[in-house]
């Protein structure tokens, strides 16, 4: 048995996807989930810059003495997921590998769609993972910089959203795609408006039932379970203001979040 947590972070709500679904998969087990508000988005920024700040997450986090890290952030994934499996002593599971499986597997004319982040369309992870996985198969990346900041907004669900949303379909559906991967780990909260936008005919992949599960395997074959039979435990912690987190992640996630701790930027800068 190992009563450590889980480490979980993203740059806002977003991760809060793939939390929910590792509370429902593995209740037993603490949390500690990190939003990095204060430099919110990621998707915007040069790559080598994402890396630095999931460097930093991630150096915290191990600090913070959690037994796994889960990445759960496509652009931070996207950028440094090899480097931080390399730095980090613990295992570190990211959100994009499991997104290029389900879609290739979903797909039936072999035309998927990506809505990412412009750092995550850049590093071209899911182009490379899709080939690999079935060469025949088209992938048609549409950047989406408006998405993240609406979302994390007071209301997501606003007319400038649906707008948004259209306007970066539209080249998917011209592409006459099958499948649409939503990269990016908050789009899955406003998932009845792509749904509505793209008709029941589209399938939409999102990672969180996946890396939950991924994450569960992972603490089963490294022999790093908590025991069962408890009831888990979960912290937050922001960069940002603690009562916007609050607002939004209980918005989202559905539970009362508690105290929220606030963690400086300078302080993660620190991290050699």
């Amino acid at each position: 048995m190992d009563s450590r947590p889980v480490g979980v972070f993203d740059s806002g709500v977003g991760g809060l996807t793939v939390l929910h679904e590792c509370l429902v998969t593995m209740p037993h087990e603490d949390f500690v989930y990190l939003g990095d508000h204060a430099r919110l988005p990621y998707g915007p920024r040069p790559l080598d810059e994402v890396r630095r700040f999931a460097h930093e997450i991630g150096a915290f986090l191990e600090g913070q003495d959690v037994k796994v890290v889960v990445v759960a952030c496509n652009s931070a994934t996207s950028a440094a997921l090899p480097q931080l499996q390399e730095e980090l002593t613990v295992p570190v599971v990211g959100v994009i590998t499991p997104e290029a499986h389900a879609a290739v597997q979903a797909t039936r004319n072999r035309r998927i769609g990506l809505l990412a982040t412009q750092a995550t369309v850049e590093a071209g992870r899911y182009a490379t993972l899709v080939h690999d996985l079935d060469a025949g198969v088209e992938l048609f990346p549409v950047a989406c910089a408006r998405l993240v900041p609406l979302i994390e907004s007071d209301d997501p669900f606003s007319a400038q959203t649906t707008e948004a949303v259209r306007e970066y379909a539209g080249p998917l559906k011209e592409a006459a795609v099958d499948t649409v991967i939503l990269g990016c780990t908050h789009y899955p909260l406003i998932r009845p408006i792509f749904q509505r936008v793209f008709g029941r005919d589209v399938t939409l992949v999102f990672s969180a039932e996946e890396t939950a599960r991924e994450v569960a395997e992972t603490l089963a074959r490294k022999g790093i379970e908590n025991g069962e039979g408890r009831e888990g435990n979960y912290r937050f912690l922001t960069t940002g203001e603690p009562s916007l987190f609050r607002e939004l992640g209980e918005r989202f996630l559905q539970l009362p979040l508690g105290d929220i701790e606030q963690v400086a930027v300078a302080d993660l800068e620190l991290v050699p």
